[in-house]
């Protein structure tokens, strides 16, 4: 770390609020978003406004599910930098890695220097994801009781009301890990890091998202390796698509008991307790 340090979750920020008619002077915690610069090599690789905490779990997460690396033990060094305009997270990749990041690097560059342009740009958005084969079934109540383990542990959105959450949940250990961020696509990168470093399997267990499913979120998923994605919100199409193409349950619009699935219904099942590996 720099001189810096990263700024707090949260700030409580003054406020007039109307109630019931009325007008009073109040306060509003809100999270902090704050410019997140990814540095692989000493090349920035992508910078984006994110909720500055995590950071570590935030740098594995990302370089796992943009293809950098395949496992945590690949990124070499790994410093937190905070700035005045922002925090660096400067990882270092070792040489195999580093020459397939420069080769990439090379491909990516389009002619406005923008890094990801044209073509290359369509085809990185609707890659096609790893396929998740494991015959994994879970209770119809696991689904309900995961959810709600969920909503109990958003430390921060009990504050602000203002930020999403990933989770990992087994039927062997509950909630085992849950990261929240501004971004939905940051707080599942954080949790994919998180259980990276902590060499948590995810063949057997299942990922909860307090946003929409989109394509994006299945893609990281896929590269985790986890059989199901459980949501609050419902999916989009191309959610839907890839969820069947790569072999993941899509079960969306949890709320209370009640949820849909979209693919791959085998893997829940309607009776009590426990999933088969």
């Amino acid at each position: 770390m720099g001189d810096e340090q990263p700024p707090p979750l949260s700030l409580s920020v003054p406020c007039l609020a109307w109630r019931r008619g009325e007008m009073s002077v109040s306060v509003r915690a809100v999270p902090e978003e704050t410019a997140i610069a990814f540095t692989f090599n000493g090349t920035t690789h992508a910078v984006m406004m994110a909720t500055p905490g995590d950071l570590e779990d935030f740098a594995v997460g990302f370089a796992l599910t943009e293809g950098l690396i395949e496992n945590s033990s690949e990124i070499a060094s790994l410093d937190v930098v905070a700035t005045p305009l922002g925090i660096e997270l400067r990882a270092w990749l070792p040489e195999a890695r580093a020459k397939s990041y420069a080769a990439r690097r090379r491909s990516m560059a389009g002619p406005t220097g923008c890094g990801l342009c044209g073509i290359e740009s369509l085809e990185e958005a609707t890659r096609p994801a790893p396929v998740v084969s494991n015959a994994s079934r879970f209770d119809s109540g696991a689904i309900v009781e995961a959810m709600a383990s969920l909503s109990a542990d958003q430390e921060l959105n009990g504050q602000t009301h203002a930020v999403h959450a990933a989770g990992f949940w087994t039927p062997a250990h509950g909630l085992v890990a849950a990261r929240e961020d501004v971004g939905r696509h940051n707080a599942l990168d954080k949790l994919i890091g998180a259980l990276a470093r902590s060499a948590v399997p995810a063949a057997h267990g299942l990922v909860l998202l307090t946003s929409r499913v989109s394509i994006e979120l299945i893609q990281k998923t896929a590269r985790l390796g986890a059989p199901v994605v459980a949501a609050v919100s419902a999916p989009t199409a191309a959610g839907v698509r890839l969820a069947e193409a790569s072999g993941i349950t899509l079960v969306a619009v949890v709320r209370g008991q009640d949820f849909e699935v979209f693919t791959h219904h085998q893997r829940i099942i309607g009776r009590a307790a426990h999933h088969v590996a």
